[in-house]
């Protein structure tokens, strides 16, 4: 079979929607879906400046098995809003992952994955969507003492703002080569810093800087996958028999602060020099 045969074969992930995302990655008649649309809990803040509010606010949460194990997938549409985080939607996440370290406090092994397709907080709702990031981040810390919190970044949004450093606090992140990762997104670092710095239309310069690619070849993704949904799943599965690492990425600041202090700021960094710096690796 060739190379073009194969990409036919393929099942895209990253045209599935999230509530399509996050069935696939769950066993086959698992799934349940939590706080859905039928249960109508939306942004009360959204209609109030002009804007329709979505009946799930562009999270969808399922509990379900993967591998047989007990899961909780949450899965952001990066189709609504940007996938941008606001109260109720990062509520949402949160709550779901402290109910799966609760499980696990009371012996039923509970995992987690969070599908990212999102811009960060949600600007309409401003300090209440940054206080429901720091909620998630929390409930990741709790819940990665006990099982793999998995994240995954497929595309055409990318992961940005707050929870890209969630993504960050993930025991695995993995990456698919159309999507990209950032704290501050192309069009905000030219806006702050000038088309010098960053030019937010050169697309081959963002991802040579942030797509999945680089993000895997510098050490920040431990897992670069096709976008095809039996690779996803595949690659899930993998990183669960792997259990928990055995240092989170977070752990590891004093090693990306030594590798970021090797970086002359005053010229223009290529993404070559960053894989080069990155590549002597983080620990101790």
């Amino acid at each position: 079979m060739n190379d073009s045969q194969q990409l036919l074969q393929r099942a895209s992930f990253i045209e599935l929607n999230a509530r399509e995302r996050a069935h696939a990655l769950l066993d086959q008649g698992s799934a349940r879906e939590l706080l859905g649309p039928f249960d109508r809990i939306k942004s009360p803040w959204l209609e109030m400046q002009g804007v329709t509010a979505q009946a799930d606010d562009g999270v969808v949460l399922l509990k379900g098995l993967i591998a047989g194990q007990s899961a909780i997938v949450a899965a952001i549409e990066g189709a609504y809003q940007g996938g941008s985080m606001g109260e109720v939607g990062g509520a949402k996440i949160a709550a779901a992952l402290e109910l799966a370290a609760e499980d696990n406090r009371q012996g039923i092994p509970t995992c987690a994955l969070i599908l990212f397709e999102t811009g960060g907080v949600r600007l309409q709702e401003a300090n209440l969507g940054l206080a429901a990031i720091a909620d998630i981040h929390a409930a990741i810390v709790d819940l990665r003492r006990y099982q793999p919190v998995i994240g995954i970044s497929a595309g055409t949004v990318g992961c940005y703002g707050g929870m890209s450093i969630a993504a960050g606090l993930c025991s695995y992140l993995v990456m698919t080569r159309e999507a990209r990762l950032g704290l501050n997104g192309p069009a905000v670092i030219e806006q702050e810093a000038g088309v010098g710095e960053f030019d937010s239309r050169d697309r081959p310069l963002i991802w040579s800087f942030t797509g999945g690619q680089q993000r895997y070849d510098t050490g920040l993704v431990d897992a670069y996958v096709a976008d095809d949904v039996a690779d996803v799943r595949a690659t899930v599965h993998d990183l669960l028999k792997r259990g928990l690492p055995q240092q989170n990425r977070s752990a590891l600041h004093d090693g990306f602060l030594a590798r970021l202090a090797e970086i002359d700021t005053a010229t223009q960094v290529t993404p070559q020099q960053v894989c080069a710096i990155y590549a002597k690796g983080f620990g101790a």
